[in-house]
């Protein structure tokens, strides 16, 4: 049988994201309360006065893992209207996987076209379209730490297009973000204001169209190829972005 690993993060309250989000749950009586007022009973109809469970979110859909679409980058992708998360191909989103490891980069470290290059000859891997590309620097495994959010390793604007240029529609990574952290962003501008520094991978997505996970997990659990990937994204109406329960699927 094949074997399944989980590549993704839970949404709870305890991971140290800078996105707000909360979560709400509700017991087994609150349950009965609710359910008592939609079928129009009293909650001691209920046995022991108990209903169902579940839970109230507030979050964005940047939160936990999820899928960036093509209009979250920009209004416009290659000249025409950015594509929300409803409007793209599931075809994009289960492939053959294929894991870059970066541990050995610094924190902060921004990865160029020839990092990546020079990876893929190490493990002697040539990308084909529509291959999905993670990025590994297990940024995951301090995912509830504070500073979560600023110790990944980041893709350059010039290496997200040369993947892209190969056919890549998905490409990801296991930190919080796809870029170089915010805070080394904020420090290069402030230090010598121009275009191309802020947020620049994910404005690459205005020249060529391509999505994006933010925040996987356990690649470590992977090989560097011959496995499949799913990160089918939730399906929100207009969504910039949507949740996913990424997975490898290993033969």
């Amino acid at each position: 049988m094949a074997r399944i690993v989980d590549l993704s993060v839970s949404i709870e309250e305890d991971l140290k994201d800078p996105l707000p989000f909360s979560i709400r749950f509700e017991t087994h009586e609150e349950g009965a309360e609710f359910g008592a007022k939609l079928v129009g009973v009293t909650p001691d109809d209920f046995p022991e006065r108990k209903g169902l469970a579940g839970e109230f979110l507030t979050l964005t859909s940047h939160a936990g893992t999820h899928v960036d679409a093509p209009w979250h980058y920009w209004p416009t992708s290659e000249g025409k209207p950015s594509r929300t998360i409803d409007e793209l191909p599931l075809e994009w989103f289960f492939n053959d996987g294929v894991v870059l490891d970066f541990t050995d980069k610094p924190q902060g470290f921004t990865l160029t076209a020839e990092d990546i290059q020079e990876k893929l000859r190490q493990i002697d891997y040539e990308l084909k379209p529509y291959d999905i590309v993670m990025i590994r620097c297990d940024a995951d495994k301090k995912r509830y730490q504070p500073n979560y959010s600023e110790i990944h390793v980041g893709v350059s604007a010039e290496a997200t297009l040369w993947l892209i240029d190969q056919g890549i529609k998905v490409m990801g990574t296991d930190g919080w973000g796809w870029d170089t952290p915010l805070s080394i962003q904020a420090e290069d501008y402030k230090q010598n204001p121009r275009p191309g520094v802020l947020w620049a991978a994910h404005f690459a997505g205005k020249e060529k169209e391509y999505c994006q996970i933010e925040k996987l997990a356990n690649l470590d659990q992977l090989p560097t190829s011959g496995f499949k990937v799913s990160v089918l994204p939730v399906k929100i109406k207009g969504g910039s972005a949507g949740w996913t329960r990424a997975v490898a699927i290993i033969d």
